[in-house]
């Protein structure tokens, strides 16, 4: 799992930065948004994972995005387990 701060093309440079760095799921935040992200309790992050799923979710508490990362991360495990090959359909539950 990783974390990419981006501030323009956002999808398009979470997407490199997922290939680089070699994991499963990615979770990206626009920084240039104010209000959101840094020294603010709501962010707004996309998840982008290594099969080519992709889910943007609104705009939400801090903790609640965490709670989101963290379901999409046991999605993909008990995908991964159940050796489903359409591992990214977990980013759509």
């Amino acid at each position: 799992m990783g974390f990419a701060a981006e501030t323009n093309d956002v999808r398009a440079n979470a997407a490199a930065k997922l290939e680089a760095k070699g994991v499963d799921l990615l979770v990206a935040n626009d920084v240039s948004v104010q209000g959101i992200g840094f020294e603010a309790d709501d962010n707004q992050v996309t998840l982008l994972d290594r099969w080519g799923g992709v889910a943007d979710l609104p705009r939400m508490s801090k903790l609640e995005v965490a709670d989101a990362i963290l379901d999409r991360v046991l999605g993909l495990r008990s995908a991964q387990r159940a050796g489903t090959p359409d591992r990214h359909r977990a980013l759509a539950g």
